[in-house]
């Protein structure tokens, strides 16, 4: 499918010094304002509203509340634009008082802090811009109809995070295939808002039509993972495959068995370095989480405030959070949070933010670090890499020997006894052939799924030194050691698997599922296509390999 691309860097943001909004035009464009005609000026590449809750919280931080109600307030990062005047908040506002301090203020006036100004320019923005919301509706609308012409209606489905992206993008979707009956999968990551439950709550209530079925882990629980691998790092987001797509695998594998489908999602270029570099339809397995879906974006190249104009024009109901002044609304404590929605969620969450402070002073402390709270609030664990003082660090480090009676035989060390799970682990290989194995030795072997040679036998092990143990000979195969290191990935699984289900996630086939610690894969859905086992699509054999390895 050939992209239509409908913005680039040439869309720009005027302001016009006479309504006091912003305009959104192309270089080259005639720069004039669509409501009075007057001559608009270039003030940045893209913007967002500030509303009332969040223009308050900033004047209190400038000792000047209500200093800027009855004026048009707009924001770019740390950058606020008062009449299209621009100014900085920096970090040094946020240390400036106390969070109890910010709190009193609030309250004392939250009745004075009318909305009447906001949305009178609210309203003049959204009538100088309609032309452009119209061009972004018809576009979008033609691309999801392309994109999903190939697609029964019951295999398509609207990602739905709560956050703004992902609102408009269900939004659109229901529009263009006039279906208000489409599958919305919501990803409660347990580290949600409270705004956003209320929001999903208002949603559900309000699109009583649409199927919405909720993905959530119920069998971790966040603060004991973090207290056993490490809380999660940016370069280091555990937390996503076990509390986000590994939930949302389940259910599409519940949902939708081998059939692949089709998913809306949110996803904007200009939201990251990472998302720039994504294709705005997806359905190769290195670009997707999930392998069974093709992901698309109708809003692959809107900005900031092409989504504000949808939203506030069409009147949509949205997260509150964005009232607040936050800017994105995934996970509240993710360590891709600016230092601004730290600082409000001090405000907004005080109790979850101080346990959550308290929590990572105390993990610092248990790693070694010497200046745990400066370590803390300078940052520097949103930097951490690997698994370094952390008992948990051993699970993931191969320790073998070789058999010295055996040609191709590797003597593998376990951290526990052997379950009978653990010979599943073998099945990405080849066949269970019970009746090969020899008994006497609790031996078990596996065949090529082709010639029914047998290529792997496995056999518990005793030896000084080695409390559990496994020995495992290759044989009848061309490269020993590919194989020898694939098995490996599996020794690794079986002794650091943290049910983080990124296997699942991984295997398109539904073959892979991990319950009540056991990992089983499932011989009558396992294709042998060894995904599971390749480091190109899971680095190490074991997404735990990238979170626990240490450095000397």
């Amino acid at each position: 499918m050939n992209e239509k691309v409908i913005t680039t860097d040439e869309d720009l943001i005027y302001w016009c010094e006479n309504c006091n909004i912003p305009i959104i035009k192309k270089q080259g464009e005639d720069l004039t304002c669509p409501c009075c005609e007057s001559s608009i000026k270039y003030l940045t590449t893209d913007i967002r509203p500030v509303f009332p809750e969040e223009r308050l919280l900033i004047e209190i931080l400038l000792n000047k509340p209500l200093e800027f109600l009855e004026k048009s307030v707009w924001a770019s990062n740390n950058r606020y634009y008062v009449n299209g005047e621009v100014f900085s908040i920096t970090s040094k506002h946020y240390k400036k008082y106390t969070p109890e301090e910010i709190i009193s203020q609030l309250k004392k006036f939250a009745f004075l802090n009318k909305s009447e100004f906001f949305n009178k320019y609210i309203d003049k923005f959204i009538v100088a811009n309609r032309n452009r919301a119209n061009y972004l509706y018809t576009e979008a609308c033609e691309f999801i109809k392309e994109t999903s012409k190939d697609y029964p209606l019951e295999n398509i489905i609207l990602s739905f995070s709560g956050g703004k992206d992902s609102t408009v993008s269900a939004d659109l979707a229901v529009r263009a295939l006039s279906e208000p009956s489409l599958v919305h999968i919501f990803g409660d990551t347990t580290l949600e808002f409270p705004m956003t439950m209320e929001y999903v709550k208002r949603f559900r209530e309000e699109n009583r039509k649409a199927i919405f079925k909720v993905a959530k882990n119920k069998e971790q629980d966040f603060y004991k993972v973090c207290e056993d691998i490490g809380p999660p790092a940016r370069m280091l987001r555990w937390c996503c495959s076990m509390f986000k797509t590994g939930p949302i695998t389940r259910v599409l594998n519940n949902l939708y068995k081998d059939k692949q489908v089709l998913t809306f999602y949110g996803i904007r270029k200009c939201e990251s370095v990472s998302r720039s570099k994504y294709n705005r339809v997806e359905n190769s397995a290195d670009a997707v989480k999930i392998n069974k879906q093709t992901v698309a974006s109708p809003i692959f190249y809107w900005k900031d405030i092409d989504i504000w104009l949808y939203i506030l024009g069409e009147k949509i109901d949205f997260n509150d959070a964005y009232r607040l002044g936050y800017d994105r609304v995934g996970c509240w404590c993710c360590p891709n949070n600016n230092e601004r929605a730290q600082f409000l969620s001090s405000i907004y969450m005080p109790e979850k933010s101080k346990k959550w402070q308290e929590f990572l002073i105390s993990f610092a402390k248990k790693i070694g670090k010497p200046d745990p709270e400066i370590y803390v609030s300078s940052g520097k664990w949103k930097a951490r890499q690997g698994g370094n003082g952390l008992e948990s660090a051993e699970d993931v480090k191969i320790k073998f020997a070789n058999c010295t009676a055996e040609d191709h035989a590797k003597i593998y060390q376990l951290n526990k006894s052997i379950d009978e799970w653990f010979y599943e682990l073998f099945l990405p290989f080849g066949r269970y052939a019970p009746e090969l194995g020899r008994k006497l030795v609790k031996e078990r072997v596996i065949v090529d799924i082709k010639t029914n040679i047998p290529i792997i036998s496995i056999q518990p092990f005793v030896q000084e030194g080695y409390e559990y143990s496994v020995k495992i000979k290759t044989m009848n195969v061309e490269k020993y050691d590919d194989l020898q290191r694939m098995i490996a990935y599996q020794i690794k699984k079986y002794n650091a698997c943290r049910k983080c289900l990124k296997c699942e996630s991984l295997c398109k086939f539904g073959a892979i599922t991990i319950k009540y610690d056991e990992y089983h894969i499932n011989p009558n859905k396992c294709k042998r296509c060894k995904m599971c086992v390749t480091p190109k699509y899971l680095v190490g054999g074991c997404l735990m390999d990238r979170y626990l390895k240490t450095k000397n």
